[in-house]
């Protein structure tokens, strides 16, 4: 979705890419940083005066983007190069305040949870909407005549409400499973080099605390640099999302269908070739991504092999597959919502 300007149109969501973009990112590291600050001045690991100084400056700090991303290609991460612009515009009595104790891991994966807190809460109001799009199409077509359907053959009428009653079936569930999941993947990352807090001069679980309550996020008492567990729980979330649209989509698309023609979409897609074509876009693109959720899942099911105490390999693997899987989740949660307000009409159509 990240790729081509015309597949982040039809796929993607741009209010989920913003939320991951790099200029976000960065700013979230920066947030870390000065959390950080403040906490080690509050628990006395520095002067106090020191931490919220440097608290104060760090957000301020004007990152060059490209010098970032070529230290990046050589360091395989870009938090050293963001540490040492952030000290080149800091006055230097404010140094020891600055990232000491903290591994790069710590910053990034906190900027990501993060970022997940706020798109994790979009996701849930756009589910809603789409419970919300489900209930009311319910109301309009629900006391209509429709021919079930097993195995692509017609069966026994179920009538139109309970077609929709199928795609309404698993939202509560999703819901119950993102309250269950957030304590577990909205954590704090703090361990120094090798997740043992030893770094941080005895002051780490009150530094973890303090960093937890200014950034919104749970405190859980170790690292967690080589626990990926909630990550790929998350992966299996945002696929089962994916897939519980693409079965609406792929019903939709089938009812569309000339000759069965169960269903009437408006705004459907023009063909180059033929004119008198309306194609079901929304509808395929949600079963498309669906299929794509399920092949991202994968991925991050192989990112939970974190050699010893930290691993890049495992690390680099989650940042190649995890964005494009939450934009993708994104993107069909926008075009499901859409879809659902394009029905005009539903049920068996009058034969003679």
């Amino acid at each position: 979705m990240t790729r081509w300007g015309w597949l982040s149109a039809l796929a993607g969501d741009a209010a989920t890419r913003d939320r991951l973009s790099e200029t976000r990112q960065i700013a979230d590291m920066l947030r870390v940083e000065a959390a950080y600050a403040r906490a080690a001045g509050q628990c006395g690991k520095v002067p106090a005066q020191i931490g919220e100084a440097a608290a104060d400056a760090i957000p301020g700090v004007r990152i060059d983007l490209d010098a970032l991303a070529t230290a990046a290609a050589r360091d395989g991460v870009p938090v050293p190069a963001l540490v040492r612009q952030i000290k080149d515009q800091v006055p230097a009595q404010l140094h020891p305040a600055v990232h000491a104790g903290l591994t790069s891991q710590d910053v990034t994966d906190t900027a990501m949870c993060l970022a997940l807190h706020d798109i994790l809460e979009a996701f849930e109001a756009r589910i809603v909407a789409v419970q919300a799009g489900l209930s009311a199409l319910s109301d309009r077509f629900g006391d209509r005549p429709l021919m079930g359907r097993t195995r692509m053959q017609a069966a026994l009428p179920v009538g139109v409400a309970h077609r929709i009653a199928q795609w309404s079936a698993p939202w509560p569930d999703h819901l119950d499973r993102l309250a269950a999941l957030r304590p577990r993947l909205l954590r704090l990352q703090l361990g120094g080099p090798v997740g043992t807090r030893q770094s941080f001069e005895g002051y780490g679980d009150v530094i973890a605390a303090e960093m937890a309550r200014d950034l919104g996020l749970i405190a859980p008492p170790q690292a967690w640099h080589s626990q990926r567990e909630a990550l790929a729980e998350l992966a299996g979330w945002l696929a089962l999302v994916m897939g519980s649209l693409g079965k609406m989509g792929a019903d939709l698309t089938l009812m569309a269908q000339q000759g069965i023609d169960t269903a009437r979409i408006a705004g459907g897609g023009n063909s180059s070739a033929m004119a008198h074509k309306a194609n079901p876009v929304r509808a395929e693109l949600l079963v498309a991504l669906a299929r794509f959720g399920a092949g991202a899942v994968a991925g991050m099911q192989g990112a939970l092999i974190h050699e010893q105490e930290r691993s890049g390999a495992g690390w680099t693997l989650e940042w190649l597959v995890l964005p494009d899987l939450i934009e993708g989740c994104g993107g069909a949660l926008r075009l499901g919502v859409a879809l659902l307000s394009d029905i005009e009409d539903m049920g068996e159509p009058d034969r003679p």
